[in-house]
């Protein structure tokens, strides 16, 4: 299975996705740099977290201008997986391969800590290693998490099914203590129309085994792998 990392100015998460990449998958993903207009053939094509070409004028707007995203557009839309974690979450809205925005958390401040989430969907190349209804802890750190669409788009991305994870408590219920940024509907990571597009707030790369203290973030990538490889 062969990867890639795409790596923006700012990028402070690039080398922990590569490391969980390898650790799970077994392959040493490429990274490849923001400047490029073209990159080898992969199998998955990774977004990093991180405050890419510093967060100015909107988390994620300046880097979904860069000329390798151009050609991370055109694979998304032939079919090829793409994950956008945190920087690369908002990065993925910017292009418009995913609908919404995220905007800056209800609080007005960083938020850094584990939250819960529930899977909302277990049938697709990026979810198939986790049960329906499961609870997992993963950890958030961001500025601009708060997930936004009007009213006519979260409708149709309820209805598509195209939520991934949302934000809840431990026992798997919601409420407005669960939601680290004020995310409508509670979401924190949702799909495309086609489901081979994940964007997602939360960091599964920095819980894949239990010297990390925890491997709950594991199943996204072994899922990936599972399609894959299999």
């Amino acid at each position: 299975m062969k990867s890639a990392v795409i790596v923006f100015p700012g990028s402070n998460c690039d080398r922990d996705l590569a490391v969980a990449l390898e650790k799970v998958t077994g392959f040493r993903p490429i990274m490849v740099w923001h400047g490029e207009a073209d990159f080898d053939k992969v199998d998955l094509i990774a977004l990093p977290g991180g405050f890419s070409y510093g967060d100015y004028l909107r988390a994620g707007a300046m880097a979904a201008r860069s000329p390798v995203m151009k050609e991370v557009v055109k694979r998304a839309n032939r079919g090829v997986p793409v994950l956008g974690i945190c920087n690369g979450f908002q990065v993925l809205t910017e292009t418009g391969l995913l609908p919404g925005a995220l905007m800056r958390n209800a609080n007005l401040k960083f938020v850094c800590k584990d939250v819960w989430l529930k899977v909302e969907r277990t049938d697709t190349i990026f979810t198939n290693r986790y049960a329906r209804g499961q609870v997992i802890r993963i950890p958030v750190a961001h500025h601009d998490g708060n997930y936004f669409a009007d009213a006519d788009t979260i409708r149709r991305i309820e209805d598509n099914g195209q939520v991934a994870v949302r934000y809840c408590d431990a026992d798997g219920s919601f409420s407005p203590a669960s939601n680290p940024n004020g995310s409508i509907g509670n979401i924190a990571g949702i799909f495309n129309e086609a489901g081979n597009v994940l964007g997602m707030m939360p960091h599964p790369e920095r819980l894949i085994e239990p010297a990390l203290g925890g491997a709950d973030g594991r199943g996204f990538f072994e899922s990936v792998m599972q399609e894959l490889v299999a």
